[in-house]
């Protein structure tokens, strides 16, 4: 085991379970729902990734840290997780676009970090019994002690986290994606105005931003509070309601805003919390999963259609909680049935409830973003016809 500290830290889950370890990251306590990731590459963009707000990610990778961090891979601005779990780390990286170590990219962004612990067997307890609240600490070495604080910690259900990662101001995305970014073959034309979508920020990665962007969008990124009518100010083709942390219910300001803007009929294309939400608004119930779906090797479909997708979420939608008469289920996760995509019967609406924009993943589901880009094009036809008649 390649040893990158001698600073002792312990891990303590609400039921009591305690692992002691040694410290990769930053010094202090950190609580948060301890979750596991099984995905084996892309450890930085799920550090970064704004959905894990609030969340302590077990990675069941066996080792962390070989190919560093840069500034290309991150998904927001810094890292999202209140801590990270690994059994091995690298303390020296090894890849021509390191900039950093891992373990000095958390420290400096002060990030909790545990390594050294059983990290199979704490997956093996989450699956068992299921996500729960946990702590790390390097100042707290008592597992009784610990224990006290993770008790005190409020339950991810209910939670609101939206408010602490979302923008605090409308901006335009306005990055030049790098050719090696464009791995999809985009086949839409852009016209020569281009399309603009407006998109919530629950939380949005910035590979959503740049798949966008790269099928000729123009697009408007506003804070998650954003009132309706200010959204429609835009005059959008579109409407993205972005990924986020937290319970997508207690996400009340969010619903209300989605079911004044299905007023619009506007498309509107939702991933992962947007997806939720928009079920939410729809009519449609969430509930928490046991340990949720995090990892890049989901298969989702119907109808005979597999795709490999990279998920990250807690909750799901309540299949029978949709309204039959106007929604139908478009893709279910097959290893467990759950909802995976969902689509309106007569409004240009659709969601799902993984990631098609990858980073870290599979490219499988990467055409939504060309569906998304043709159901604006056909609406923004309509209307023009509507003008001319």
């Amino acid at each position: 085991m390649a040893v990158s500290s001698t600073q002792p830290a312990l891990l303590v889950l609400a039921d009591g379970t305690s692992y002691q370890g040694w410290s990769f990251g930053a010094t202090g306590t950190a609580i948060g729902e301890v979750v596991f990731n099984t995905g084996m590459t892309g450890y930085q963009e799920v550090l970064t990734d704004p959905s894990y707000c609030g969340q302590i990610v077990t990675f069941t990778y066996p080792e962390l840290g070989n190919t560093g961090v840069n500034p290309e891979d991150e998904e927001s601005s810094r890292p999202q997780v209140r801590g990270a779990i690994a059994r091995n780390i690298c303390p020296k990286p090894s890849n021509w676009r390191s900039t950093q170590s891992l373990p000095d990219y958390l420290k400096q962004h002060n990030i909790l970090a545990i390594y050294g612990i059983d990290t199979r067997a704490l997956t093996r307890k989450l699956r068992s019994v299921g996500a729960m609240n946990g702590a790390i600490s390097t100042e707290i070495l008592d597992p009784a002690e610990l224990l006290e604080r993770v008790q005190d910690a409020p339950s991810m259900a209910g939670l609101n986290l939206v408010r602490e990662v979302t923008t605090a101001e409308v901006y335009e995305w306005a990055e030049n994606t790098p050719p090696e970014w464009n791995y999809g073959s985009v086949k839409t034309t852009a016209p020569e105005e281009p399309l603009t979508v407006v998109a919530i920020d629950f939380g949005i990665k910035r590979n959503i931003l740049r798949r966008l962007a790269s099928y000729g969008c123009r697009v408007i990124v506003v804070p998650a509070n954003t009132p309706p009518e200010e959204i429609l100010k835009y005059n959008p083709d579109g409407i993205f309601l972005s990924n986020g942390p937290g319970d997508p219910a207690a996400n009340v300001e969010g619903i209300q805003t989605t079911k004044a803007l299905l007023e619009a009929q506007k498309p509107m294309f939702g991933i992962c919390m947007g997806h939720q939400i928009l079920g939410l608004s729809l009519g449609g119930e969430t509930f928490k999963l046991k340990f949720g779906h995090r990892g890049l090797n989901q298969p989702c479909g119907l109808s005979q259609k597999v795709e490999i997708t990279s998920q990250n979420h807690g909750f799901a939608i309540a299949a029978e909680s949709l309204p039959d008469a106007s929604v139908e289920i478009s893709h279910l996760n097959l290893n467990d049935r759950t909802v995976a995509g969902l689509r309106h019967k007569s409004l240009p609406l659709f969601s799902v409830q993984y990631h098609p924009e990858a980073s870290p993943g599979p490219h499988d589901a990467d055409y939504l973003f060309e569906q998304f880009v043709e159901t604006m094009r056909q609406a923004r036809k309509q209307a023009e016809g509507k003008l001319a008649g």
